[in-house]
This record gives structure tokens, sequence and C-alpha cells, in this order.
């Protein structure tokens, strides 16, 4: 649950820069919202839940 919520924390965070630079339109963000929706609800939300959970254990084993 943590990591999920700091992910979409720093998506936001990256949109926002994006929007005020004009790199990210208003509607290339809702399209991108549009889609996580429609992921999120599809039948591959099982997979990629579990290929970033993969990812973000093996980077949090990573010591520098």
């Amino acid at each position: 649950m943590a990591i999920s919520i700091s992910v979409v924390l720093l998506l936001l965070i990256i949109m926002v820069i994006y929007m005020r630079n004009g790199a990210l339109k208003i509607t290339h963000a809702i399209v991108c919202l549009l889609l996580g929706f429609f992921l999120a609800s599809s039948s591959m939300a099982p997979t990629i839940h579990q290929g970033l959970a993969a990812t973000a254990q093996i980077v949090g084993s990573l010591r520098p």
C-alpha cells in the first residue's frame, strides 16, 4: 500500500511539472488517467501489480 501511494504521488508531481512547463496538455493527462483506470479494471491488473511489486522489491534490496 505504501509503495503504491508513493508511486501515485511521484507520478502526480511529475505530471504537474510537465503541465506547468507546457510539455503535457490537460487532454493528454486526462487520457493517461483514463488509461490507468481502464488498466486497473482489466485482467492485466494483477500482472502489472506483481511486476511493479517485484521491481520495487529488487530496487529496495539494492545497497549503494
